[in-house]
């Protein structure tokens, strides 16, 4: 099986959404998207937009990704998103290429109103103490939207 096979469309949606559960995961349980992760995220979308688009469709990935962690930088500093977030959607926008940053962003902010619609009524029905020791727990863990969001954009489904 040659390189296009294996980082092919199937499998490469099965990569991608295994690490986003993994994510999602994450990022509920802990608050965090650990850099390791960020990373094997990356690495693996480039080396499929490589396979799949050759130099040309990697090196566009890559102008994608590095936009969107410039952009993400900007929102952290600014306090707008958390810096694992900011990072985890740079590593997700190396799956796409630069002409598909913005149907990549619809799909983020979809799923990100949807879970915050979520989020919002289960705090309102299940009402939690404020931990004092954690003020994480109180955000919304923003992954989630990002992994799925991610996977809708990846598997073609309208936005």
């Amino acid at each position: 099986m040659g390189a296009a096979g294996f980082f092919g469309q199937p499998l490469g949606l099965a990569a991608l959404a295994l690490t986003g559960l993994f994510a999602a995961w994450s990022d509920l349980r802990y608050r965090r998207l650990p850099n390791w992760l960020c990373l094997l995220v990356a690495g693996a979308g480039l080396a499929q937009m490589l396979a799949l688009g050759g130099m040309a469709g990697a090196g566009s990935a890559l102008m994608h990704g590095a936009l969107a962690l410039a952009v993400g930088a900007g929102l952290f500093m600014l306090g707008g998103l958390g810096g694992g977030d900011a990072k985890y959607y740079a590593a997700v926008a190396c799956w796409f290429p630069l002409g598909s940053a913005m149907q990549l962003l619809i799909a983020v902010a979809l799923a990100g109103g949807a879970l915050a619609i979520v989020w919002l009524a289960l705090q309102r029905w299940h009402p939690k103490p404020a931990d004092a020791n954690d003020p994480d727990r109180a955000m919304l863990p923003f992954g989630v939207a990002i992994a799925a969001g991610a996977l809708f954009a990846k598997s073609g489904v309208a936005v």
